[in-house]
């Protein structure tokens, strides 16, 4: 931990004074969510490349910051906390492009909002971080004691994808869900959105259980699945909070069931942890379209990418590239290095021609997209089925 702190001070005090604007990104490098985070700090360096670097008469650069740790093996609260205050601290940070997980956005909204530093996250989804009245009772408020927005995302909420899961179930004929989370903010919001929308469609909820994320199994709570006499299983949660592990119990229980997942498993590491456990029966729900589904400006963007890396991109490599290019678009309208020029003109973003379609922030941060995609698993590789919510 000791040298990892050593290694971002030292990036800081280099890139820190002069004409420079830095964009930080707080990902998880560290763990099974790294090759999602490295993705999308590519999708931030092809942005930058492209405008070669410099944009309004200033250097930009890009500073990687880690939010993750080995001990934990994802996120972590306090790297979290020490990467917003190294942002802060820094004369030349200007935009802060993550979080990854919604539980982490919590942790550096506040302390970023209050300093005036933009923060633009492409991946979180839990509602309250922007949603007045679909989260807590003071949620989005106590992320904003400024009383001004700064924090916004390019992905839609956990209400949209929620809702199009238990409408998607209803479709491929659920009659009885049980629905599990992760006991975290993403997780179980999800699974809360989920519940209740399914519950409206007429689908029976036969269970509702947090699972501890650290278990080395799940073979009871597969054994209580098969007593309710469930046809399908929503999980809430990550490839980082087990969600590969259930899929394997709920296969080696003998449960013929179609197993949901969100977003949060839509990542190569949830096919190698799960393995041949979610052919035909797995079926994901991600905040757009897949890289290899994308046209247009999309495509574009994923061609090159593939040029550049060799390798097709995760799928939120484009939301990464997408901060980046709302980030330096407003840098270039603000025309200054400030924070609240520059907060200013990203809130003013609108009708932007976007690599994801034509799209603009609301009020409250949100993006105007709700373009939803149904996902499966076939030879061991994500398979696109079909736009949702349509």
């Amino acid at each position: 931990m000791l040298l990892r702190l050593i290694a971002i001070a030292v990036c800081v005090a280099t890139l820190s004074g002069g004409e420079t604007i830095a964009l930080v990104s707080s990902l998880p490098h560290t763990g099974s969510a790294g090759g999602q985070a490295n993705s999308i700090v590519n999708g931030i360096r092809m942005a930058i490349d492209e405008v070669g670097g410099e944009v309004a008469g200033f250097a930009l650069t890009h500073i990687q910051l880690d939010d993750a740790t080995p001990e934990r093996g994802q996120w972590d609260p306090n790297a979290e906390d020490t990467n917003a205050r190294n942002a802060i601290a820094n004369p030349d940070a200007m935009v802060y492009i993550g979080t990854f997980n919604s539980g982490a956005a919590k942790i550096a909204m506040p302390k970023l909002n209050a300093a005036g530093l933009a923060m633009i996250s492409p991946a979180n989804t839990y509602t309250g971080l922007t949603k007045p009245g679909k989260g807590a009772a003071n949620e989005p408020a106590v992320y904003r004691p400024s009383g001004t927005v700064t924090y916004f995302r390019v992905v839609p909420a956990d209400d949209i994808q929620g809702l199009v899961g238990a409408q998607w179930a209803k479709e491929m004929g659920a009659k009885k869900a049980y629905v599990l989370h992760d006991k975290e903010l993403y997780g179980q919001g999800l699974a809360e959105v989920f519940r209740a929308s399914a519950e409206k469609l007429g689908i029976e909820v036969v269970g509702y259980d947090g699972i501890n994320s650290k278990e080395p199994n799940y073979r009871s709570l597969v054994t209580k699945i098969r007593v309710k006499g469930a046809d399908t299983v929503y999980f809430g949660g990550t490839t980082q909070t087990n969600g590969g592990q259930i899929a394997k119990d709920l296969v080696a229980g003998g449960l013929d069931v179609k197993y949901i997942v969100p977003d949060g498993c839509y990542e190569s590491a949830f096919i190698e942890a799960a393995g041949a456990a979610l052919e035909g029966r797995c079926f994901l729900t991600f905040g757009g379209v897949p890289p290899e589904e994308l046209t247009g400006a999309g495509k574009t963007f994923v061609d090159a990418y593939v040029a550049k890396f060799g390798g097709r991109p995760e799928a939120y490599a484009v939301y990464g590239y997408e901060c980046a290019r709302v980030a330096i678009d407003a840098i270039r309208r603000a025309g200054v290095k400030d924070r609240a020029a520059i907060n200013a003109a990203i809130a003013a973003t609108r009708d932007f021609p976007g690599v994801l379609g034509t799209w603009s922030f609301d009020e409250n941060g949100d993006t105007s997209m709700t373009v939803m995609s149904g996902n499966t698993v076939k030879d061991g590789k994500f398979a696109f089925v079909k736009l949702l919510g349509q």
